[in-house]
């Protein structure tokens, strides 16, 4: 396997991400995969370090999802490992230890990346210290987001909003939901606006908690909006609609969010698959089946070059998703990597729990407190990162938009 070093100053905030993934979620995993929508009081303790880890791990750079904001970029600056790729390396260390904890951190939801990413400093520091969800997915309105029905009305100093939202990941817990709302329907794109919306708002009503399949440490909530008043300060980013030559300015600007937060997604994939791997590797050498690393995969057992072909596909994903990152760090535009990484990575991890459970055999099927005994439950985990955060078909759309050079209006 290809091994690349982490950066000497990430290298204790890895090491310490593995210990609470070692120490604290694996150990409960089984516990909250039975007890769907129980809160994790484990991590009540995690909040603090998580926050320290933000706001000093490694220079500034941060651990959890308040790492990911840019900045300018400056000309002396040359390669820099910064706080989206200190981020994904936390990310697939702690989901190695349990994707659900990891999205039930308090503090580190998608809502708080994408506040990290526009926020004026203002609002940076009004929401400081605040647990905030992501909204965006509706009855009529998955993947595409520009087909949000949600609406927003400018009324004096505030914002009324009127709708709809469906699987909000943590949206029980969090202090503060970000929900995405269109300005005026008509105009499509350039109208859909991001806002913050605090959860004792009048009017925002939590109408239900999802039973789900897998990552039931992490609740996931539907909200009905009526007549919810946010003030116009808590708008993110341009409240101007901008149409320029028929593309999107201000929706752009929303989408921005995505391409720090896919390869997030992308290495909570990453992260899970290595647990899965690992296990497997352990059982396959206690059946007597040999992994030779210096013999081609042909000349192996059967289960050995089956294994070797999933490692491969763990690679590919990895490395796609730590270019990603990188790419952010140095302020280079990485729209299509961050949908390569998410969809390589999402549909890999998918495969490799599914064969792991298979290589393993009736271990793989069933329950049990820790190692193989969680591999059934890794592969209803994983089936979750191939959809959310844009499903495995939207990220294939995206990549085949930038590879051609084509709009979203020119391949649908």
């Amino acid at each position: 396997m290809i091994n690349l070093e982490t950066p000497k100053k990430f290298r204790m905030l890895v090491d310490q991400a593995h210990q609470v993934a070692r120490q604290i979620f694996r150990p409960n995993s089984r516990r909250y995969d039975r007890a769907e929508h129980l809160y994790p009081r484990e991590l009540d303790m995690l909040g603090a370090l998580l926050d320290g880890m933000n706001a000093g791990g490694g220079g500034g750079e941060g651990a959890g999802a308040a790492g990911v904001r840019r900045s300018a970029a400056r000309s002396d600056e040359g390669n820099r490992n910064s706080s989206n790729l200190s981020t994904v390396l936390g990310t697939m260390e702690l989901c190695w230890g349990d994707v659900g904890f990891l999205l039930t951190m308090p503090r580190q939801g998608l809502g708080n990346s994408a506040i990290a990413s526009v926020a004026t400093d203002e609002q940076l520091e009004r929401f400081k210290g605040k647990w905030a969800a992501m909204a965006i997915t509706e009855p009529g309105c998955g993947s595409d987001s520009a087909a949000i029905r949600t609406t927003a009305r400018l009324d004096g100093d505030h914002y009324v909003l009127n709708g709809e939202k469906i699987y909000v990941t943590a949206g029980d817990r969090a202090d503060l939901v970000v929900v995405w709302a269109t300005l005026d329907r008509n105009l499509g794109r350039a109208a859909i606006k991001s806002f913050v919306v605090e959860k004792d708002t009048p009017g925002f009503e939590l109408v239900r908690l999802e039973h789900k399949l897998g990552i039931r440490a992490s609740d996931t909530a539907a909200f009905v909006l009526n007549d919810v008043r946010v003030p116009r300060e808590n708008l993110l980013g341009d409240p101007e609609i901008n149409v320029t030559n028929g593309s999107s300015a201000g929706f752009a600007g929303v989408m921005q969010t995505f391409d720090n937060t896919r390869p997030l997604v992308a290495a909570m994939a990453v992260g899970l698959a290595r647990a899965c791997l690992e296990e497997t590797r352990k059982l396959l050498e206690q059946a007597g089946i040999e992994l030779d690393d210096d013999a081609p995969a042909f000349a192996q057992h059967a289960a050995a070059s089956e294994y070797r072909r999933l490692e491969s596909e763990y690679e590919a994903a990895r490395l796609l998703t730590l270019q990603a990152a990188w790419m952010a760090d140095n302020r280079k535009p990485n729209s299509l990597q961050a949908s390569m990484a998410k969809a390589k990575a999402g549909r890999s991890c998918v495969e490799i729990a599914l064969r792991c459970v298979e290589l393993a055999g009736p271990l793989g099927y069933a329950e049990g407190e820790g190692g193989h005994g969680l591999l059934e439950k890794w592969a209803r985990d994983a089936k979750i990162l191939d959809i959310f955060e844009g499903t495995q078909q939207i990220q294939q759309l995206i990549v085949a938009r930038r590879l051609l050079g084509k709009t979203s209006a020119e391949l649908k």
